[in-house]
């Protein structure tokens, strides 16, 4: 490996150290059940809250406030990963580089 081979790589892993530490701080908010429900996740993709509008709490239909955290969920770990892939690809140029994501 050649001098600016390895320099390239170094930079490229400096670049990939601190896109995952911005990844530990920028988040998403997603709603579900016209706002009932809402998530915050990570760009790491670990979900750091969850509110719950108490209006949507009906002991009766507990299966529907399931599904709405459920949807909620999972539609913001959808949008971590792709906030994640798109700070990857720029710094990537776009090239999957096993292991990395």
């Amino acid at each position: 490996m050649n001098r600016n081979m390895l320099r390239q790589a170094q930079q490229l892993q400096q670049r990939l150290v601190k896109m995952q530490e911005e990844l530990e701080h920028a988040t998403v908010e997603t709603t579900a059940g016209g706002g009932a429900v809402t998530v915050v996740a990570t760009g790491k993709q670990r979900i750091v809250s969850i509110k719950i509008d108490p209006a949507a709490v009906d002991p009766q239909d507990v299966a529907l406030l399931e599904d709405m955290v459920l949807a909620a969920v999972n539609e913001a770990l959808d949008k971590a990963g792709e906030m994640a892939n798109q700070k990857m690809s720029s710094i990537t140029g776009g090239m999957k580089i096993p292991g990395l994501m």
